[in-house]
This record gives structure tokens, sequence and C-alpha cells, in this order.
């Protein structure tokens, strides 16, 4: 086969990969630029997504898309419910303190972890598609979901910049994000907007899970390799930027795609850890990052 299709193809399926690392990255970015939190247990929301993903889709009888949609209704809500009560009983009770997080957020990991083993089981399980329609394209034809996925994805994070930077909710939190002690000065309920962005955090997570689980099944250990990359990503991009999480995202998604195609899956992370120490290197702050004051 000439060289074209394999490119198409490989381009394809790193532009799915970088759609939904973007989802699950733009969390993880948000709540540290936020925040200040480094949020350890994000892969574990995003896996808890899948799991209820799967759970709803298939409480549901008739024809898939019922259940799909019911699913991309309430994992988001059921994970940014755990999210915020995770908040408001172990993050505020700490104040935030950067160390303490990421030692809380390791526990949450795990408990989240153990609890969907011993209610889900160690099963991958698969869900079904909403819809099975191939897109004819040059030299082959294509999942229609997978192209619905990046799609649905470039919708969510337009929608996300749009609450950031054109509605008065995006401005309290950077307002919040920029200085925590004048915007409480000011009157903004500065644990109310921390709870929101630590649940809204996790919804996106928990999106990018619905999305991609009819591609891939649902498993309980299935947080880890999303939480890696979204680190990657937001250290190449730099942390709080939208901007920055969405080109990283789309680098090491179509980079990982080709490569993997072309060459080997492990050169692709290979080479994806030697951009994040380059960057830590020579760009601290990531590519589209802003140097502390």
């Amino acid at each position: 086969m000439a060289f074209g299709p394999y490119l198409l193809l490989a381009t394809l399926e790193g532009l799915v990969t970088a759609a939904v690392l973007a989802l699950t990255a733009l969390g993880l970015s948000l709540v540290f630029g936020v925040m200040r939190v480094v949020n350890v247990a994000h892969g574990e929301f995003f896996m808890l997504g899948a799991v209820l993903a799967w759970g709803v889709s298939t409480a549901f009888a008739g024809h898939p898309s019922i259940g799909f949609a019911a699913a991309l209704l309430v994992a988001p809500l059921v994970v940014g419910g755990v999210a915020l009560l995770s908040e408001r009983l172990v993050l505020r009770r700490l104040g935030y303190e950067p160390e303490a997080t990421i030692v809380a957020t390791i526990g949450l990991l795990y408990i989240v972890q153990q609890l969907a083993l011993s209610f889900y089981g160690a099963d991958a399980r698969p869900v079904q598609a909403p819809f099975n329609i191939r897109i004819q394209l040059p030299w082959f034809g294509y999942s229609g979901y997978k192209l619905f996925v990046i799609v649905a994805a470039i919708m969510l994070m337009i929608a996300t910049w749009f609450v950031l930077t054109r509605t008065k909710a995006g401005l309290v939190m950077r307002a919040t994000q920029y200085d925590r002690e004048t915007a409480q000065a000011f009157g903004i309920p500065v644990d109310r907007v921390y709870a929101g962005v630590f649940a809204l955090g996790a919804m996106l997570a928990a999106i990018a899970a619905v999305l991609i689980v009819p591609i891939q099944q649902a498993h309980y250990l299935m947080g880890r390799d999303p939480l890696l990359l979204s680190f990657i990503v937001v250290i190449i991009g730099g942390l709080g930027s939208l901007r920055g999480t969405v080109i990283a995202a789309l680098l090491i998604g179509l980079s990982d795609g080709i490569i993997s195609v072309f060459f080997s899956p492990t050169l692709a992370k290979m080479l994806a850890t030697a951009l994040v120490a380059m960057v830590l290197v020579f760009r601290p702050q990531g590519l589209f990052g802003t140097v502390a004051r």
C-alpha cells in the first residue's frame, strides 16, 4: 500500500487521541491554573467516567444512542459530584497546601480505584457506540463515530474558552487565579470558586472518558495513561494556558498516532518524554505559560 493511506489513517487516529487528551488535560490545567492544586486523582475521575458510562449505557434498553446520551449526561454529573465532595471534605480542610493536596489526591486515587474494582470488577467491558457509520475517505472508509469524537471535543473546548473569557463566571475564576487575597477582599467567594473549578475539571475528564469508551473498553486501571499524558501536555503547553493545552495535545496526539504507525508506540512515548525534558530545561513555564511574578 502507498504511503498516503497510512499517513491519513495515522493522522486521523492521532486527532482522535489529541481530542480526548485535550479535554482531559484541560481539566487538569484548569484546576492547577486557578487553585494551584496538582490533582493526582485526575486520571481516576477519567476512569470513573468510563465505568459510569458502561453502567448507565447498559441500563438502557433499545437503541445504543439512548444509553450513550444518558451516559453523556449522568457520568459527568456524578463525577463532578464526587469531585465536589472531595474538595469540600479533603482539599478545603487542608487549606489547598501544595504538598498536602498532592498526598491527599494520591490517597483519593487509590480510594476511587479500589471502589471501582470492588463494584465494577477487574474485567474490561465494551460500550457500544451510539451509531455505526463509515465515512468514505480517499483510499478507505473511516469510523463516523471517531470523527464525531473530534468534532465534539472541539465544540466543548470552544464552549470552555467562551465561559472562561466571555462570561462573569470566567472573570471570577480568572480574578481568583491572579490574586486570591484581592479577589476575596472584593467579595468573591473563593472557596465556592475552587469547588466549582475542581468539579468542572473532573467533569471534563469524565466527558472525555464517555467519548472514548466506545473505542476503548472501560477498565478500572484505565486512568493511568490519561493522567501521565495530561501532565505531559500541561507541562509542554504551560499550566493554566488553554491555548497551550490544545496545541500540546495536538502535538502529542498526532506524533503518537503517526510515529506509532510508522515506527513504534514506545518511540512515541520516548520522544514525548524527551520533549518534556527540553521544555523543563529551556522554558520551565511551558511554551505558552507565563512566568510567575
